[in-house]
């Protein structure tokens, strides 16, 4: 388990993290839930509008990200 920990803290300091939506290892970003955005697919998704056929792109790669339970 501390093996595991550890090697998922190098691998984000070396490459980055996989963006949800374009699926490239990126540095900066937010993160949503348990997933990552990178800051050039989070900028690019704000500025699209709703009828351009990229927004359901977004939709479609977005709707891997799910809402975590919660553990009580």
């Amino acid at each position: 388990m501390e093996v595991e920990i550890l090697s998922s803290h190098i691998t984000k300091n070396l490459y980055g993290e996989s963006c949800v939506i374009c699926e490239q290892y990126k540095f900066k970003g937010i993160h949503l839930y348990t997933s990552f955005i990178c800051r050039d697919c989070e900028n690019d998704l704000i500025k699209t509008d709703t009828s351009d056929p990229k927004y359901k792109f977004y939709l479609k790669q977005l709707k891997k990200i799910n809402t975590p339970e919660i553990l009580s």
